[in-house]
């Protein structure tokens, strides 16, 4: 796995093998980055963040600060880390859920890639607190499998499938 595009392009991202982390793949990640556009000076949160690539790729080209969100981040700490991104990047080991409950700041991206398997019993309370993070004009990033979509409950920008993954991005509600 490398960073695709901007400042960091093509340095190596740390991916663990086996099926406790599902990174984003390589062409999925410049997909949604060119379906998002400039993405310059936005505050991004990283939900269910695994090896922070969304977040690192969204800093790579040019995002102002970053929080990355799992119960288990130490690769994407050591991915923050070994690029030196430690003072734009804050990795936060939490429960997206209670991180989004007790989080007051408002961001202009939010990745939310939950593992699959619990997308049906995340989807209500997701639903309910992302919007209230959301900054004005910002939009919400949702990975999901393809046979199971992930609904939020919001106006929906663009819906693209690659293979079994489905991407929609979403803007705040009016």
């Amino acid at each position: 796995m490398r960073v695709v595009a901007g400042e960091l392009r093509g340095r190596r991202l740390e991916a663990p093998r086996g099926a406790r982390v599902r990174p984003t793949a390589d062409r999925v990640r410049e997909a949604v980055f060119s379906i998002l556009g400039e993405v310059g000076g936005t505050r991004v949160l990283d939900l269910y963040c695994g090896t922070g690539a969304l977040a690192i790729e969204a800093i790579s080209r040019g995002a102002k600060s970053a929080v990355l969100v799992d119960t288990i981040p130490a690769v994407a700490r050591r991915n923050v880390e070994a690029l030196g991104l430690a003072e734009r990047c804050a990795v936060v080991r939490a429960d997206a859920i209670r991180h989004l409950r007790g989080e007051r700041e408002r961001f202009d991206l939010v990745f939310c890639d939950p593992p699959y398997k619990l997308a049906d019993r995340l989807e209500p309370t997701l639903g309910q607190l992302i919007p209230d993070r959301l900054a004005k004009g910002g939009r919400v990033i949702v990975e999901s499998d393809v046979s199971r979509p992930l609904e939020l409950g919001l106006p929906m920008q663009v819906e693209r499938s690659y293979g079994d993954t489905l991407i929609r991005v979403h803007g705040a509600a009016r």
